[in-house]
């Protein structure tokens, strides 16, 4: 695992020395991902919901070239509030911190620093994956190759339902990156309870994706990143007639304006927004603050379990 440079937040460099559990989060969501000023409210709820369930959050960005893991609130605002913030991942750290940039993590650049950190457990909202056309683009998200190389559990809602979901899925088995639903056996579609796929594996509970995780472990660490497909209760998914139509013009708007590579996702997200008058926000806020709980309670049964073997 690369060693980077990196400055902690005080909450955290004591939690991750007293041994006490740690979440993982990004910053990209932040910056990139929701509208002003909803990003900076729904960033700390993020936070809280983490403490709520007995973990301390370490939120990952940088700040003028420094790569910080548990951003202070003033930090956290700059990020929120900033023109011009990079949208980091992993390729793309070096070339920021020389450069004194302000920056967000992606999943692939959050998933790599927090493991660094030492911290195994990361909550976001959905994973990047395959794009659409991908045959003909080669557009595959950098969150798919650095999980298969990073030791860490992601818990997310699946890719973004705007991706080729079984792509996705062929090229994470291809990759050696394990999945396994949270009481399920489908794979979730972000904003949609059932993505369309089967999955091989399954958890009930807290307690066993952390046996899972100290399983891993005692296997030499011999495996890449571990995703918990967690998804939405079908009466809080965005309802999937709208969702349909709505991917469904977003797509030909695509096309339509020539938009490609990394404005994709920015782009159909914006689309969605608009389109469905606000409705896929509050299903993006409930999915990331049900996964920053559940893997807070991951982590803090991943420290007991520990302990009490």
């Amino acid at each position: 695992m690369t060693n980077f440079h990196i400055s902690f937040g005080t909450e955290v460099a004591d939690a991750l020395r007293d041994g006490r559990p740690v979440v993982a989060l990004e910053s990209t969501i932040v910056s990139h991902g929701l509208p002003r000023p909803d990003n900076l409210l729904v960033a700390r709820q993020i936070e809280q919901a983490v403490r709520d369930a007995g973990a301390v959050p370490a939120t990952i960005g940088m700040i003028a070239g420094e790569l910080i893991v548990g951003l202070d609130d003033a930090q956290l605002t700059r990020l929120a509030t900033t023109d011009g913030v990079a949208k980091l991942s992993v390729r793309d750290l070096a070339v920021a911190a020389a450069t004194g940039a302000d920056g967000a993590t992606t999943v692939a650049a959050t998933s790599a620093v927090a493991a660094s950190a030492g911290i195994g457990v990361f909550a976001t909202g959905g994973l990047g994956g395959v794009h659409r056309e991908a045959a003909q683009t080669f557009d595959e998200s950098a969150d798919l190759v650095t999980l298969a190389r990073t030791p860490i559990t992601v818990v997310c809602a699946g890719v973004k339902s705007i991706l080729d979901v079984g792509a996705t899925l062929e090229r994470l088995e291809t990759l050696g990156v394990g999945v396994v639903g949270y009481r399920t056996r489908r794979f979730p579609g972000f904003y949609l309870t059932d993505g369309g796929f089967d999955l091989d594996w399954s958890v009930e509970s807290p307690e066993q994706v952390a046996d899972v995780l100290i399983a891993r472990e005692r296997q030499g660490g011999h495996h890449g990143g571990l995703v918990v497909a967690h998804p939405l209760p079908a009466d809080e998914q965005l309802d999937p007639a709208l969702h349909d139509r709505t991917l469904a013009d977003g797509l030909a708007r695509l096309a339509r304006d020539g938009v490609t590579g990394k404005a994709v996702t920015p782009f159909l997200l914006a689309h969605f927004h608009s389109a469905t008058e606000g409705a896929s926000l509050a299903v993006n806020v409930r999915i990331i603050l049900r996964n920053a709980d559940l893997a807070a309670r991951i982590a803090v049964a991943a420290v007991t379990r520990r302990v009490a073997v």
